[in-house]
């Protein structure tokens, strides 16, 4: 606990700065396998596999029985956003002022959106979106035992996984649940598309990326225009160039959405005045696919840094008045296309900021912070749950948060997106959360129990030089196992026969009965006419 007249200015050690350094510095390979324009594993699809139905599984039922026309846009203010300076608590104004003496705005910028809580008056489009009930407050989201680091804090909001790592993210199982056979049978249309964050684990599955993803809006918007994801008229003239065209080009044949993008964005045109901005930028995109039909669920856009160690005040207002000004100009882009209900936005941070301002007129890595959510969906604007106490810290002097960010998952799953309560579960990595009173209600979740669904294990297992393809049945089943190479040219098969309960373990180069090269394989398996496919590697 601190008081008034004892506010704490510390700065970071130097061994702090070095972490906070190496981590800016970090570049994962998940980071750099996304930045290499292949868009991630997800994207890609075999060429010749054919494309056939398959009968769904009880959890596909599931979720395929809630699906609806609502669509949802995440949108990532990275680096750690300050939310005493974006939902400034003037109940307490006197002790939000004593700690930030320097950053503070002063009670004559602000504008009130009810007595309690304020808004910088810069972020005036918020005050439209405030004022026509299209915008709520989730007060102190986080989680217990705050981590400060970006990266960790990034996967743990991605994941929502706080005690262990987990290499998946929420979306990622959604969609691995949804698309067993995802390799080989993709769905028509992107299941997300996220601009920016590369290496973020949200759309991460076990064995593959389910974003179409791409580094900024710029590639997005080549993509849209043109079809394809890399030029094939800008090439040297040398044998490098020859080179980099059969790269580009096969890169271009073997992207499955490339396409269906061009045509969503050419079916729709920009019906608002969007700025020149980092975020308005990739609204405008966003806006387009959408009013053109394209048929993505998620999309996820990036603004940032909200990293503001030292100088906030001006940094900090441009990002949020590119947030304020965007949202409204895409809410009234949407509307112009009668698309407005459907879309929801909600902001999300790895953490916010400490309490009180550093010496450098700035603020260090904290904990609880708001989520904002957007749209006319909410039916009324308001505030959810309540705030932190300025005034008791934990043990790192951050704001305890007061509401749990996997809450506001569970609450968007069920109520927004009518996924069944059993199924949440799966995809909150079998943990319950309390749902939140954010405004919307589903009146369509399935009366079905899936609480005992049992998903079919199968995995590459790598042992004594060798390749194992494992399966654990839980029932007796006939079942049909494949080979194909990345280009999809059928090799073999590997098992043909009825298999009993149990684990069963197939060696990839003995059932094959001859040799393979080096590289990556796919495999599928048949199975009570559902379809199950991922990767290998023979090495």
């Amino acid at each position: 606990m601190c008081v008034n007249n004892k506010i704490p200015k510390k700065e970071m050690s130097k061994d702090e700065k070095r972490v906070h350094d190496q981590e800016h510095a970090e570049w994962s390979r998940r980071s750099f396998i996304q930045a290499l324009g292949l868009v991630g594993g997800g994207s890609i699809m075999l060429g010749n596999a054919a494309v056939t139905a398959s009968k769904p599984s009880p959890l596909s039922v599931a979720l395929a029985e809630s699906e609806n026309d609502r669509i949802m846009v995440i949108i990532r203010l990275k680096g750690g956003n300050d939310g005493l300076n974006t939902i400034v608590p003037v109940y307490d104004y006197a002790t939000y002022a004593n700690l930030r003496p320097t950053i503070r705005h002063q009670q004559n910028d602000l504008v009130n959106l009810d007595a309690d809580f304020a808004i910088p008056n810069y972020m005036s489009g918020l005050e439209t979106m405030w004022g026509e009930g299209q915008m709520k407050v989730v007060h102190g989201v986080g989680y217990p035992q705050q981590n400060l680091s970006h990266f960790r804090s990034s996967d743990i909001w991605a994941s929502a996984a706080d005690t262990v790592v987990e290499p998946t993210g929420w979306w990622g199982r959604y969609y691995e649940y949804l698309y067993p056979d995802y390799l080989i049978n993709p769905p028509e249309v992107p299941p997300a598309i996220q601009i920016g964050s590369i290496g973020n684990l949200v759309f991460e599955g076990q064995e593959n990326n389910y974003a179409f993803t791409v580094a900024n809006p710029m590639q997005l918007e080549n993509v849209a225009q043109n079809g394809q994801l890399h030029n094939l008229l800008d090439i040297p003239d040398c044998i490098y160039g020859d080179k980099l065209l059969f790269m580009r080009s096969t890169t271009n044949t073997t992207v499955t959405y490339a396409s269906v993008i061009n045509d969503a964005y050419m079916n729709s045109t920009n019906q608002a005045p969007y700025s020149n901005e980092d975020l308005a930028y990739q609204l405008s995109i966003v806006a387009r696919m959408i009013k053109g039909g394209l048929g993505t669920k998620v999309y996820m856009v990036t603004l940032g840094s909200f990293d503001t160690h030292a100088n906030q005040p001006n940094g900090h207002r441009g990002l949020l008045e590119d947030l304020s000004d965007s949202l409204q100009n895409f809410y009234a882009d949407l509307e112009a296309g009668g698309m407005e209900n459907d879309v929801l936005c909600m902001t999300i941070s790895e953490f916010g900021r400490r309490p009180y301002e550093n010496g450098s007129n700035g603020t260090d890595h904290g904990a609880a912070s708001p989520v904002m959510l957007f749209g006319p969906g909410l039916n009324g604007s308001g505030f959810v749950g309540t705030h932190p106490d300025l005034l008791n810290w934990d043990n790192n002097d951050n704001l305890i948060p007061t509401a749990d960010f996997r809450s506001v998952y569970s609450s968007v799953l069920t109520n927004w997106f009518c996924l069944d309560p059993s199924v949440i579960d799966l995809i909150l990595l079998n943990e319950s959360y309390d749902n939140l009173d954010i405004g919307f209600n589903c009146d369509i979740l399935s009366n079905n129990d899936f609480s005992n669904v049992i998903n079919f294990v199968h995995a590459p297992v790598y042992k004594n030089d060798r390749v194992y393809i494992e399966m654990n049945m839980t029932n007796t089943s006939h079942v049909d196992l494949k080979l194909y190479d990345i280009m999809g040219k059928e090799l073999g098969t590997l098992k043909n026969e009825v298999l009993f309960p149990g684990i069963h373990s197939v060696d990839v180069i003995a059932a094959l009965g001859s040799n393979l090269s080096f590289g990556q394989y796919i495999y599928r398996i048949s199975m009570g006419g559902q379809f199950y496919s991922k990767s290998l590697l023979i090495k």
